[in-house]
């Protein structure tokens, strides 16, 4: 007889087998609201990536699939397990990073609509900064927030850049409305800032690096690391969207769910502390005090 945990367990791991056909075994064509249905069954963190024990439950349960019966993941040796990873990740990892991004797991999956992997390919974020530049294009009214029509014409534009074509109305509704039922956490209908952070991860926080944790220095190489890293224009000065990614960088290690008023409040508590000359810009010298103050061990 099963125990929960085990009818729990089964009935994760047979969660690909409804988007198999019952003949062919083949995936069947998904719509934009089933893609993303699995990418949050498996992104369990909502990092916008799948890796770690998430590309393990991945490939287990795609294997396991195919089966029409409720054969586990344990049938799958983790030596078996570790070759599957390395070859489909040789196959289907574009950047090396070693997870998956959801334009990388489209690549696996027939995507009927997959206007969402539209935004990845078309805004790849490096940095921050770069989202920094992104948000301010969603943002057209200077809300704080992107509302729903905000949204409806950046898709519009996106696609018809796409496809020259345009897109109808009705496709136009479909699609909003799928992108604010996935990432409008608090149901509000629109996207605040941390919930648009989810529909385009940045690639990475630099200062999330184990260097800032517990150092008592920084050195001047760590130090010119992180300055080029923000300030993209090369003019010695952290400012604008420069800073704003930097602030976005700093908010993410403190809190998990903010929006836009909240970035800025943390900005101004930034800058009254460390922006000695108050122009509203970050230097060099005021970036290492900075860094200094991150890497200190804080009470547990």
């Amino acid at each position: 007889m099963a125990t929960n945990g085990t009818q729990r367990q089964q009935k994760k791991e047979n969660f690909l087998r409804q988007f198999r056909d019952e003949h062919s075994k083949e995936i069947k064509p998904l719509t934009a609201a089933q893609f993303m249905e699995i990418w949050s069954h498996y992104d369990t963190d909502g990092n916008g990536f799948i890796e770690g024990h998430e590309l393990d439950d991945l490939l287990r349960e795609l294997a396991s699939s195919v089966n029409s019966n409720d054969a586990g993941p344990e049938l799958i040796p983790d030596s078996v397990l570790k070759e599957l990873k390395e070859s489909f990740l040789e196959a289907y990892d574009e950047n090396d990073d070693g997870k998956i991004e959801m334009a990388e797991l489209a690549e696996i999956l027939p995507t009927d609509q997959n206007f969402l992997l539209l935004f990845r390919k078309d805004y790849p974020l490096d940095s921050s900064v770069e989202f920094m530049k992104v948000w301010k294009q969603f943002d057209t009214d200077c809300s704080g927030y992107i509302e729903a029509d905000e949204l409806k014409q950046f898709i519009k534009a996106l696609l018809t850049k796409r496809q020259g074509t345009n897109i109808t109305e009705e496709k136009l509704i479909e699609y909003t409305d799928t992108i604010l039922h996935m990432f409008d956490a608090n149901g509000d209908g629109k996207l605040q800032f941390s919930e648009m952070t989810k529909l385009l991860p940045v690639k990475e926080n630099f200062l999330l690096r184990p260097i800032f944790k517990g150092c008592s220095t920084i050195t001047p190489q760590d130090l010119d690391r992180v300055f080029q890293l923000y300030d993209k224009d090369g003019n010695e000065i952290i400012e604008e969207d420069e800073l704003d990614g930097f602030v976005k960088d700093l908010m993410d290690l403190i809190k998990k769910d903010y929006d836009h008023e909240d970035l800025q409040q943390f900005k101004r508590t930034l800058l009254n502390g460390c922006d000695h000359n108050r122009d509203k810009k970050i230097s060099k010298a005021e970036l290492k005090m900075i860094l200094l103050a991150l890497s200190q061990p804080t009470d547990t």
